[in-house]
């Protein structure tokens, strides 16, 4: 239960609706609670209208029953009596007919406490899960790229939509119930004892079996709900992979397979679900069974002592007790369908907080400098090694770069070039080393201010499920169509754009799926361009284009990057931009740095890379 003290804030914050949903849990069994006093009065009123020797101890006794009742119960037996009085063709026929309608009218206003107990406890339940998906989801977009990069996607949905639904189990049906069980039980034993306390504990004798088996119980269903929810976990994951990899399974024709994958773990979760549903089974009718074993001796001690004419028995007594143990049924067994829903959210919250507790490990430092950025970059002596990996991706890297300056990185696959690009946007912390913006150190910059004035256009393109027009204007939703545009013309999309069935309001499908590689790494470059900051990374961002479409671009790029500075990793050689300067990473080390000429000239590993280029571009273009 500790794992639930964490929606404590949220009981707070919705008090009015809990208070107020207590009150009218209240309010419901009293006037529910009524209607078995008055039932008994009735019989009683029966049972003394047939004449019997003994009809003056059946009136006694009936008038000592009605000692124990309600004072509102009174006032209307009462009330009954006077109108009665006088009538002695018709008392008894007006005595049941009031009744009838009294209890009616009890069943009416108990119904209307009971909506208005619905009305608050079920929609504060509703608030508390609306807030908590927030505050799951916001939590999600501060932990960083490590995390995401150990914990699987179908894990992560399924924590903020499965276990947060049965959370949201508890805080509504769970608590209401368990509210409604204490009162029914709190009225009921109230007034059995006053009436009867021979009877109360014959009725009430069941409850410590109930109590031992709910017990043992709990615990075997809180095992099988972990159990559950990790396989549940398992089984998002396969599929949003699946769904998310259509393509590539239909094109080496595994789909035979992954269905196989799907149902071995489907299975499991099947398993242990049907494991589950039968401890549920066997538990629900044990709880009926006590019920009902508690109704038969109550009416059987009762009945006896009726017989034996024991002083305060009554049959108006023993249908009394019939209907508080009657409405003692769904509240006690509803104790373990209640138990089993607190169990899964304590196991659901478990997991919730897991990553609610989960601190990130790039965060904003107690400095927090929101500087203006101009441009100047430093590393000196960066180490840098993923730690999911163990890859050392940068090797005591040292490089400066002025403010306005073009530099470009190239290397071979693995050589660390993106591995900057993502140190710059300070998803990773080096191990050694220092990073420097205009001589501030980058781990007391702010996070928010650092990434908004930097364009990054990452090597894994990525679009929305959104129109063109609002991928290119993510990040800058208050930018005009025009600026649109004019960032779509500048990446060398906007003529395709204009030929889509909506133009500019052409939905894209799931991350682009409905694009070429090379129009989704255009749009995405135009998404960068739009902000027009003064540092601009690209990460091999043409590798999908052609060489005419690449020219094109980089002559947009040429005139749009002046006086910016932009660092470019590439894998291709741009010799028709102009860069201050060219790095070549070989194993996380500068093999070699210089202009496009002057690294021709050295005859190394950047000779070699342009030297293949070309013949590359030969063959294509033969």
């Amino acid at each position: 239960m500790k794992q639930l003290s964490t929606l404590n804030k949220y009981f707070w914050k919705y008090r009015w609706h809990f208070m107020l949903g207590i009150v009218f849990v209240v309010l419901t069994n009293y006037f529910r609670i009524l209607a078995p006093q008055l039932t008994g009065y009735v019989v009683n009123t029966v049972v003394h209208s047939i004449k019997t020797a003994d009809s003056s101890a059946n009136l006694l006794t009936a008038k000592n029953d009605e000692k124990n009742y309600d004072i509102i119960v009174r006032a209307v037996i009462k009330n009954f009596d006077e109108n009665a009085s006088g009538k002695a063709d018709h008392g008894f026929s007006h005595k049941i007919l009031f009744a009838g309608l009294t209890l009616l009218v009890l069943a009416i206003i108990s119904g209307f406490f009971m909506f208005l107990m619905r009305q608050t406890i079920i929609v504060m339940s509703r608030h508390i899960e609306y807030d908590q998906k927030n505050a799951v989801f916001s939590h999600y977009q501060k932990l960083d790229t490590q995390f995401y990069k150990t914990h699987s996607t179908g894990d992560l949905m399924n924590r903020i939509s499965e276990d947060i639904s049965r959370v949201r189990m508890y805080t509504g049906p769970a608590i209401m119930y368990f509210i409604n069980l204490a009162a029914v039980i709190g009225f009921s034993i109230f007034f059995m004892l006053k009436a009867s306390p021979k009877l109360t504990l014959v009725a009430l004798s069941p409850l410590p079996i109930l109590a031992i088996t709910i017990y043992f119980v709990n615990n075997i269903i809180n095992k099988k709900s972990e159990r559950i929810q990790s396989l549940l976990s398992d089984l998002t994951t396969n599929a949003q992979e699946s769904y998310s990899g259509i393509r590539v399974i239909k094109s080496f024709v595994q789909e035979k397979p992954m269905l196989g994958f799907f149902k071995r773990n489907s299975e499991a979760y099947r398993a242990n679900a049907l494991s589950l549903a039968k401890t549920e089974a066997i538990y629900f009718p044990s709880m009926a069974l006590l019920i009902g074993l508690s109704t038969l001796i109550t009416i059987m001690v009762g009945s006896l002592d009726v017989v034996n004419k024991v002083d305060g028995a009554s049959v108006g007594k023993i249908a009394e007790f019939v209907m508080y143990i009657q409405m003692l049924t769904f509240p006690v067994s509803a104790i373990g369908w209640t138990a089993s829903i607190t169990q899964r959210a304590v196991t659901s919250q478990r997991r919730i907080n897991e990553f609610l507790h989960t601190d990130p490990v790039i965060k904003d430092s107690p400095e927090n400098i929101k500087p203006l950025l101009q441009g100047n970059i430093s590393f000196t002596g960066v180490d840098f090694v993923y730690p999911h990996t163990g890859i050392h991706a940068l090797n005591d890297f040292s490089l400066q770069v002025k403010a306005g300056e073009k530099i470009a990185i190239v290397g071979r696959t693995g050589s660390g070039k993106s591995t900057i690009a993502q140190l710059l946007l300070h998803m990773y912390e080096p191990q050694k080393g220092m990073i420097l913006f205009d001589g501030i150190p980058l781990n007391k910059i702010n996070l928010e201010s650092l990434r908004t004035q930097i364009s990054y256009v990452p090597q894994d393109v990525f679009l929305f499920s959104e129109t063109v027009s609002n991928n290119i204007r993510f990040g800058m939703e208050d930018a005009s169509q025009d600026a649109v545009v004019n960032a779509a013309t500048q990446a060398s999309v906007h003529e395709e754009i204009k030929r889509f069935q909506h133009g500019y309001e052409t939905g894209i499908g799931e991350r682009g799926v409905t694009l070429s590689g090379g129009q989704k790494q255009r749009i995405s470059i135009a998404r960068a361009l739009i902000k027009d900051p003064e540092i601009v990374i690209f990460d091999d961002c043409l590798s999908a284009v052609d060489a005419r479409t690449e020219k094109e671009i980089i002559g947009n790029l040429d005139a749009y990057l002046d006086n910016k500075t932009a660092i470019i990793i590439t894998h291709r050689i741009f010799s028709l931009f102009e860069f201050n300067k060219i790095i070549v990473l070989d194993e996380g080390k500068i093999a070699e740095e210089g202009t496009h000429q002057q690294l021709l000239a050295k005859e190394g590993i950047y000779a070699e890379m342009y030297a293949r280029q070309q013949e590359q571009d030969r063959g294509q273009g033969g």
